[in-house]
């Protein structure tokens, strides 16, 4: 207390009005916040977490699973990292820190949650690569802890959740590859049970089936998302009699895009001359020759909506964001490159 007695004397205000300024409260002026927040940054005041835990009931911590490991990420994940930026902009306003979970690909991901609720370091969760019957849904559910879902799954207890718009990306993609005289068109899908691939692939079956297309099984290509996992599908559509390999290609993974074209080239396949390729946006696949007709969201900007959303089911902070349940699907803007030219004939 001795941190906020002074900070109170300083700026000639009561010690309650200091403590709810600091804890993020509504019921304080903002002008009056922004002289709290300045004055203890300038003071170098920094709250006792274990003592303010003990008083609120609560640790002031959200914390967000994710994957990792070799098979998942290979070197480095872009994605998340603008994501959890996104989601600290958010966190900050309120003095709330954020704490990356990773779930390592070697451990049951229920397993790994039900050690981090035990341990109850986390007043809210953020959980991902949700897959298509996702037990951790329902263990959160019951347990009554605030949580939102990056992805959705047939798993629903009525919690929020935001996706990416898979659907529209697979007709766009497959409308925008018919254009171009494209008929044999493959697709990437995850190994494992992720709800995204069960989401893209029965989109883009539809696709394929309103331009009069068969379905071919021989053309979904299942890897790690990974560069690794592009390289290895390079080789295995080179190695495809010329005759039934794909002309086109779509990626719902960023990850995978640099390994591809490299394999490709490595077969002496050209993307964007000798086949055609469709991906997502990052910060890597933007310096690819030639350009990636690619689709991009800001993930900032999602990790925002993230933040903000879960906040919305937490009572503390619901009144400051009256959304709701928000269960979104988010649209992904094409840039258009140079990568999906026309098929050769």
């Amino acid at each position: 207390m001795k941190g906020i007695r002074r900070l109170a004397k300083d700026l000639d205000i009561s010690i309650g009005t200091v403590s709810r300024a600091l804890n993020g409260k509504p019921d304080v002026n903002e002008q009056t916040r922004q002289r709290v927040l300045e004055a203890a940054t300038a003071m170098g005041y920094v709250p006792n977490q274990a003592g303010r835990a003990l008083r609120k009931g609560s640790t002031g911590v959200v914390g967000f699973m994710m994957q990792t490991g070799s098979q998942i990420t290979g070197e480095g994940d872009v994605f998340f990292m603008s994501v959890f930026d996104g989601v600290q902009t958010v966190c900050a306003r309120h003095q709330l820190d954020l704490v990356v979970l990773l779930c390592s690909s070697e451990e049951d991901p229920d397993a790994y949650l039900q050690r981090v609720v035990a341990r109850g370091f986390a007043d809210a969760l953020i959980i991902s690569a949700t897959k298509r019957h996702d037990h951790r849904i329902e263990f959160l559910s019951q347990r009554k802890i605030p949580f939102i879902a990056l992805g959705r799954s047939l798993t629903d207890v009525g919690h929020p959740w935001l996706d990416l718009d898979f659907e529209g990306m697979a007709q766009t993609a497959v409308d925008r590859l018919v254009a171009r005289g494209h008929r044999r068109i493959g697709a990437f899908a995850p190994n494992d049970d992720t709800n995204l691939g069960y989401v893209f692939i029965d989109s883009y079956r539809d696709a394929l089936k309103r331009h009069g297309i068969p379905f071919d099984p021989d053309l979904i290509f299942r890897t790690n998302p990974n560069d690794r996992g592009g390289h290895e599908m390079g080789e295995r559509i080179a190695a495809m009699p010329a005759d039934h390999r794909p002309t086109g290609f779509i990626l719902t993974n960023e990850m995978l895009t640099v390994g591809l074209y490299r394999g490709l080239y490595d077969c002496g396949i050209r993307p964007g001359a000798d086949f055609a390729i469709i991906g997502r946006h990052s910060t890597n696949a933007q310096y690819l020759n030639p350009k990636l007709t690619c689709f991009y969201l800001s993930l900032r900007e999602l990790g925002i909506q993230l933040a903000e959303s879960l906040l919305a089911t937490m009572p503390a902070y619901a009144e400051q964001y009256p959304l709701g349940v928000v269960r979104k699907v988010l649209p992904l803007e094409l840039i258009e490159g140079d990568s999906d030219s026309p098929a050769l004939l």
